[in-house]
Order: C-alpha cells, then sequence, then structure tokens
C-alpha cells in the first residue's frame, strides 16, 4: 500500500471490559493482544502517528516500541468512548490532514478496508465504513471535521454524527462489520475466523 500522506490512526482501546470479564486488551488472539493487532494494522497501513488511546495502567507494548506510536492514557474510562476520542485527536500533531478511528476491541479489521478508505479520502470530509445496511468504524475524517469529536458523549462514539450529518458522509461498502470482541466468546469465534483464514493462507 502506497503511504498515505499525513493520515494518522487514532485506537480507541480504553474501554473497562464490563462484559469481557478481564481486560480485553490483553486478551491473546493467534500469538498477539487484541490491542497489538489493531497497532499492527494501522502500522501495515503506513498511517502516522499512531494514537493509542488506553487506560493508565496499561504498559505500551515492546513489540510497538516505535517513534510513530504515541500513548495516551485516559484516567476517565467510564465516561466512556467520546472521552477517548477527544483525547486521541487532541494528541495529533498540527500537520496531520486526516485520521482513521480503528477500536481496540476489532481485530478483524482488514487491511484493504483501510485502503478503501484512504482511496475515498477528499470525496467527503467523513468516510464510514457501511456492512448490512449499518455505518461504523473504521471512520476516516478529515482535518476540517476534526471538531465533530467534540460533540459526541458518552459511549457511542461518532455513531450519531454519522446519523445526524449525512451530508458530510461518505459510505464504504464493504462485505462485512468487522466484529467487536466484547465477551469471552466473540474472542473465541474471532479466533476461529482467524484459524480458518489462516489455513485458505497455506
Amino acid at each position: 500500500m502506497e503511504r498515505p500522506q499525513h493520515v494518522a490512526a487514532v485506537v480507541l482501546a480504553a474501554g473497562e471490559s464490563r462484559r469481557f470479564g478481564s481486560p480485553k486488551q490483553l486478551a491473546q488472539l493467534d500469538g498477539r493482544t487484541l490491542l497489538e493487532h489493531v497497532l499492527e494494522l494501522a502500522r501495515a497501513a503506513e498511517l502516522d502517528p499512531v494514537v493509542a488511546v488506553v487506560p493508565v495502567w496499561l504498559s505500551r507494548p515492546a513489540s510497538m516500541d516505535d517513534e510513530r506510536l504515541r500513548w495516551v492514557r485516559n484516567p476517565h474510562p467510564e465516561r466512556g468512548m467520546s472521552h477517548s476520542l477527544r483525547l486521541g485527536f487532541a494528541a495529533l500533531p498540527r500537520d496531520v490532514e486526516a485520521a482513521v478511528i480503528l477500536l481496540g476491541d476489532q481485530p478483524s479489521v482488514g487491511l484493504a478496508t483501510i485502503g478503501r478508505l484512504l482511496l475515498a479520502r477528499g470525496e467527503r470530509p467523513l468516510i464510514a465504513t457501511r456492512a448490512e445496511g449499518r455505518m461504523a468504524a473504521p471512520v476516516l475524517v478529515d482535518r476540517s471535521h476534526f471538531g465533530v469529536v467534540e460533540q459526541p458523549s458518552g459511549d457511542i462514539g461518532l455513531r450519531e454524527v454519522l446519523a445526524s450529518h449525512p451530508e458530510w458522509v461518505l459510505a464504504v461498502d464493504v462485505e462485512r462489520a468487522p466484529s467487536d470482541v466484547d465477551t469471552p466468546d466473540d474472542l473465541a469465534r474471532i479466533g476461529h475466523m482467524f484459524d480458518s483464514e489462516a489455513g485458505k493462507r497455506r
């Protein structure tokens, strides 16, 4: 993939994992944590910098110790995803022209999906993935509309912004919606999917 010019990633990974029962940021999938999978995706997509918004207790992974990774600690995860969004965007350098929002519990997002968002960049200020008629993360936000992250509250992310301002949004259709890992059962299902795809590659 050609390196995108001045496009960053904001990875939201400060959730409290209530339904999972333990910190899902550290849950193992195919030899790596869920968060490492998403950070590796951002790095493979040549997004720079990669801003990871995490709980205060989470250590920076040694495997991701490079200058592109910015580790932002969220002291108030109880305020929801919207608070993490604001922290992440506040940490972006001034020369960043756009940012791709990724969720730390969606390891199944493919590099091709990020590529489609980047190809559509410039057509609208917000580029969202759409599957089965629903728009969701990943979402690309142009700098001209970075202020939208100030609008949401609680744990809804940009969902209401996408719904209430269709004139800002271009939807990029993908075959299937990325799977959230909210419970151990979700992790097991995604693990089977990873095993299946690895088998096909062999």
